[in-house]
Parts: C-alpha cells; structure tokens; sequence
C-alpha cells in the first residue's frame, strides 16, 4: 500500500469521515418522540418474550408450564417492561391504555401513532422470536421427543384442533363462549384494568408507593388473568394480539388465524372501548370526588413580605396660603396625596 493510500484510510480520517453520522444519529435518540418509540418498542418487546415464552410452555410442555405460568409470565413481563420505559414513555404497552389517555386529554394525539407503532413492532419482533426459539430442534439427535412447536403438531401448522399452536402467540375464542360474549368480556376486563391504572397512579388518592407501581401494575396483570382469563384468554390489549396474530399468517399458519370464529377484530376494537369507559368511570365517580387541599406557600416569609403597612395619620398637614390670593393653590403646588381619617389600628393591604 502507498504512502497516499494509507493516508487516505487512516483512523483519523474514518473518525472524522463517522463523527457527522454517529453526531447526527445522536441528535435524533435525543428526540422526544424517538425516545417515546424506542421506549414502547423495547418493553413491548421484553413483556410479550416473556408473556408468549410461558404460553409456548403450556402448550407445547407436559411439565414445563401451566396457566398460572402463562399468568406470571406476562405479569412480571409488564413489571419489566413498567421499569424499562416507565419514566420515558410512561410504559403503556397497550394501545387500548394509549387510545384512552389520547381521548381524555392525557396525552397529545399526535403521540397516538408513535406509541402504538412502537409497540406493534415489539410485539411482532416478540412473537418472531418465540417462533425460532420453539419452532423446532437443532438436530434430532440432542431429543427426540422434544415438544417444539415442529415436533408437537406433527410438521403441520394448525390453528384449532387438539395439536393446535397457533393460540401460542394470539387468542382464541373457546368452544364455549360466543363472540358477543366475548366481545363484553373483553370490554369488562380491560375497563377493570384501566380502572385499576389510574387508582394506582393518581397522587390525589392512594397511590401505590414509590418505586413499586412496576410490581403493583404487574400483580394487576396476574389477578386478572387467574381470575377472569379463561373466557377469552384475556387479550385486552390490540397490541398484544394483532401483530403476532399477523405474524402467524405469514409465518405458515395461513389466512384461517382471521377466520376462525370471526374473533380477530374483538380484541381490537373492545380492550379501547373497555379502557375509555373504565376511565371514565374512575374519573367521574372517585377521582372527581376526592377532595382538593388548598395549596400552601412553601416560603410563608414572602407572604408575609406582600404585606404592605399603611400607618394612620393623626393630624392633617397643614396647607400654607396667601393672605393676598386666597386661591392661590395652584394644580402645581397642590398636594399629591390627600390626607384620610385617623383610625385606630394599622391597615394591611394583601397582594395575591
């Protein structure tokens, strides 16, 4: 290599060829809103790896998994999430809890979008790697009978029957609930969470402690799920369902993960409907009740200092006149503050 050639490929000169890109590419994750999208894609992404990772257990697992787990899973995968993004984005990972902030004014509309693409994309970059994670075996050899999602339906991707694994990254609705059954029931469970999100963040009232809403939020997760989830396998979040949904579909399962039992569109459009009226209904019926302590001074002093003394005059000053001009006072010479009546105690004028 020549002298010119090595000049022209030097370090220095790749650094300063770098440092505009690597500068400008700074100046954007400092942007609000980009900081807002990586925020929800990234704890979108943990709380759905760990929420489809328990469920590909249960289905796929004799002895690794169980309902419980599957509720555990996604409980403390929102608590991780709640700490990854909490203090910047506010950690909704939920396009339902998004929508309801935007409508009662808690958050600007134009936000709406960037929170709900962010966590779209986690959610499918979550339920693309579940897949590889469980689709099959490395080789044969290492066990047989292992139950990746392969191996477990036989080499067929299905959607229903009894080596179904498509429920492993959506939900489904069971043989025994109806889909305006389901669609009510999604409704009910995520206004009981939105509900129980604004008891636990309003300062007015009792909040959770700080530092523990994670934990708090995520104990919600679970009580619903092992409580109320067996109807409609408690989706109640479009950003939960829909992308790994649509990650199925071109993923081998085919077009039948949106038309068995017409159940696809239920858990978009009832988890916001459900969060806008648990909302409501917070806000309306506690959160307007709670009484409003008047505001204190934190510097008493100043107030104190607004205080403005005026003291009493007890003799009125004497005006000096002309024995020649009985009118001569004058608009010049004429007093600038007219004297007021004497009164026993000191007058306090209070600026606000």
């Amino acid at each position: 290599m020549t002298q010119a050639n090595r000049k022209k490929w030097s370090p220095c000169n790749s650094r300063m060829v770098s440092s505009p890109v690597i500068v400008r590419t700074q100046a954007i994750l400092q942007k609000e809103m980009v900081r807002e999208f990586l925020a929800e894609l990234i704890s979108m992404y943990v709380m759905m790896v760990f929420g489809l990772g328990s469920v590909a257990h249960m289905v796929l697992g004799d002895k690794f998994g169980s309902y419980l787990g599957v509720n555990l899973g996604f409980g403390f995968g929102v608590t991780m999430g709640v700490h990854i993004a909490g203090k910047i984005s506010g950690a909704h990972m939920n396009a339902a809890v998004t929508f309801t902030n935007c409508a009662l004014g808690r958050l600007p509309w134009k936000k709406f979008p960037v929170y709900v693409l962010g966590q779209f994309l986690g959610s499918f970059l979550a339920a693309a790697t579940t897949y590889g994670l469980f689709y099959r075996v490395v080789s044969p050899s290492i066990c047989v009978s292992t139950a990746a999602i392969f191996n477990y339906s036989g080499g067929e991707l299905t959607v229903t029957g009894p080596v179904a694994t498509a429920n492993i990254f959506a939900t489904y609705l069971p043989d025994h609930m109806t889909l305006w059954r389901g669609f009510l029931d999604e409704v009910l469970l995520t206004g009981l969470l939105q509900l129980c999100l604004f008891a636990i963040t309003d300062k007015g009232n009792n909040p959770a402690q700080q530092g523990t809403q994670a934990v708090v939020i995520g104990l919600l997760v679970v009580i619903i799920g092992v409580s109320l989830g067996m109807n409609s396998g408690y989706a109640i979040n479009p950003s939960r369902d829909l992308p790994p949904r649509f990650f199925t579909f071109i993923a081998g399962w085919g077009v039948q993960v949106f038309r068995a039992q017409n159940w696809w569109w239920v858990p978009v459009v009832a988890p916001p409907l459900g969060a806008y009226l648990g909302g409501i209904i917070y806000l309306v019926f506690v959160g307007s009740t709670i009484p409003q302590e008047p505001p204190i001074l934190e510097n008493p002093m100043e107030y104190e200092d607004r205080k403005i003394r005026v003291l009493p005059m007890t003799t009125p000053p004497k005006m000096e006149t002309s024995s020649l001009a009985p009118d001569s006072v004058s608009r010049d010479n004429r007093p600038s503050v007219w004297p007021v009546a004497p009164v026993g105690d000191s007058i306090h004028i209070e600026q606000f």
